[in-house]
């Protein structure tokens, strides 16, 4: 007799479908129990069924641009305040324009409304400016005299400026004081140039005009008002003109020269915890290569100059949030904004330099708060009719497949808590946020489900009408059922990632929906139904096809068993 070939295995191999049981037990359990550690035990809800909060902002115009308002600069604006708002893991954030000069953004509930208005409502335009002179900003008070017209270089004194110092320490980086109040005390650095009193308004009225100079003996930062108006002054103003400035906190009012770079030449900017310097929570700049090249211009025509024509300010919708001095040409193509920043307002700086200015200004018209109970009735008309569907899916399962609805059922049970989980889970993990068209793409996909299982049984009952015993028809027809199986997922989960990308706002989340629970399906049918199945045809119940069972032979119209037919041999007469 011929030994058997090795390395093949047979048809009716059963593997160890029991480890792969407990895989997708251990699997399950870690995501529910990831569920309790996060304290997150429900998904989070869109805007249209846990309610939040709406803002309507209304375009302004602009000094110098009469047209500035139109269709691509609103979707420009719309695209960005998106950008922005799920910057902050607010994934289910609506942004759309309305009529020819409006935006309405709707946030969901738990989102910090004030950090959302602030997000949508901040132009961010960035200017890194010269500084041309500077003084306190009330009434400038008469300056007081040099100690001495060659004034030795020392550790601060009297004279000593009250202005905190800022200077560059390292290469390609310009550490500011940028939201820091003035300290009231001398500087301590070893390294300081000597101490100077505060600038007059126009020191020597040769290279600011007079006109420029009458407004800034006339600038009053002492109030918020003013301030507020001296900035929309300063934004509307072109790159090319010098302009008056207040600090943000009103401590400092500025002449300040033409914009150097722009807030375009920054490519990315991001909160960063500076323990290495003891600076607390800053935000880091990375130039683009042109914008690198005009820092390294600009910081170096600087640093020949004398205080306070050796600082450059960084100016955000016309105010000064930080005026660093500068010491020597900085390269390297980044930049850091330090001092006073709590992590909140860091990472609100950092993501509105990131994704951008705003091509308009714009006013908060109307901010509401928006129910969720026309959702709310809306979900549970949904969960009805999906709890409908359900149960007549189970009804068909059980009066034609019989035993095997057992198996679907588990299997439904085993996808809708992965699906569950996981949805819960993503919620604090990328901000997902469950609404309507999402709970719509979870019921379809009970369909998707419970169709691969309809496939495999098919083809174990093609394997028993064969003539074939339940164990070899398991495994001989699940390679069949297999690549049907991930055939009509793959053209699934195709479509879903096509709408997710070709669509905006609530359609996205039944395409990402769609798409996670076809992922689950085949996770569902691989590691659970087959592994299942093998452990089933071992019982008698199944094995013997009982009438209940759903296998049962006769039922199914079984041919005879099959079994190779003897030749009798032939007998031959001799002469």
């Amino acid at each position: 007799m011929a030994a058997p070939k090795k390395g093949r295995r047979a048809p009716a191999s059963q593997g160890h479908p029991g480890r792969t049981l407990i895989l997708i037990v251990i699997v399950m359990a870690a995501l529910v129990g990831g569920m309790f550690y996060s304290g997150t035990k429900a998904p989070r809800l869109g805007i249209d069924l846990a309610g939040g909060t709406s803002f309507t902002l209304a375009a302004q115009n602009q000094p110098g641009k009469p047209n500035a308002i139109n269709e691509t600069n609103m979707n420009t604006a719309a695209g960005i305040m998106e950008r922005r708002v799920n910057g902050l893991g607010v994934s289910e954030a609506e942004v759309q324009t309305q009529g020819e000069s409006h935006i309405i953004v709707n946030i969901p509930k738990g989102t910090d409304a004030k950090q959302a208005r602030q997000q949508v409502g901040t132009t961010a335009q960035l200017g890194f400016r010269p500084v041309l002179t500077t003084t306190a900003g009330t009434k400038t008070p008469e300056p007081k005299p040099s100690p001495s017209a060659g004034g030795k270089q020392g550790t601060g004194g009297k004279g000593s400026s009250p202005t905190p110092s800022a200077s560059a320490t390292t290469q390609g980086r310009a550490v500011t004081d940028a939201l820091k109040k003035p300290s009231t005390s001398p500087s301590a650095s070893a390294s300081d140039k000597p101490a100077t009193p505060p600038a007059p308004p126009v020191p020597g009225g040769t290279d600011i005009p007079a006109a420029l100079q009458k407004q800034f003996a006339a600038l009053d930062c002492s109030t918020k008002a003013s301030r507020a108006k001296a900035g929309e002054a300063a934004a509307g103003a072109k790159p090319s003109d010098p302009v008056v400035a207040c600090k943000d906190d009103g401590s400092q009012k500025y002449v300040l020269g033409p914009v150097g770079v722009e807030g375009t030449d920054v490519k990315d900017a991001k909160a960063v915890f500076d323990s290495q310097q003891g600076q607390g929570w800053i935000v880091q700049m990375d130039f683009t290569s042109e914008g690198g090249k005009k820092f390294a211009d600009i910081t170096g025509k600087l640093a020949a100059k004398t205080q306070p024509q050796n600082q450059f300010a960084i100016v955000l919708d016309g105010a000064v949030v930080s005026d660093p001095r500068v010491s020597e040409r900085l390269n390297g193509g980044s930049a850091t904004i330090s001092g006073g920043f709590t992590q909140q307002t860091a990472e609100d700086l950092g993501n509105m330099l990131s994704y951008g200015a705003l091509p308009l200004s714009f006013k908060i018209d109307d901010e509401t708060t928006v129910t969720a109970a026309l959702g709310g009735e809306q979900l549970q008309a949904g969960l009805i009719a999906g709890a409908i569907g359900l149960a007549l899916v189970v009804v068909y399962l059980v009066a034609y497949y019989r035993g095997l609805a057992l198996v679907a059922l588990a299997s439904l049970a085993v996808s809708g808590v992965l699906t569950y989980t996981i949805m819960t889970l993503l919620g604090p993990a990328i901000g997902f946020a469950l609404n309507l068209p999402a709970v719509c793409g979870a019921i379809v996909a009970i369909g998707i489900t419970a169709d691969s299982f309809i496939v495999y049984f098919e083809r174990i009952r093609d394997e028993i009408r064969e003539g074939r015993s339940l164990r070899p028809a398991v495994e001989r027809g699940w390679p069949r059922a297999r690549r049907t199986i991930l055939v009509s997922d793959f053209v699934s989960f195709l479509a879903a990632a096509v709408l997710f990308v070709v669509t905006v706002g609530k359609v996205q989340g039944f395409a990402f929906t769609l798409g996670l629970t076809t992922l689950l399906d085949v996770v569902v049918v691989f590691l659970f139904t087959k592994p299942l199945m093998t452990i089933l045809a071992q019982r008698k119940f199944f094995a013997s096809g009982h009438s209940w069972s759903g296998l049962d032979p006769k039922r199914l119209g079984a041919k005879p068993p099959l079994r190779r037919r003897r030749t009798a041999p032939t007998l031959t007469k001799e002469a």
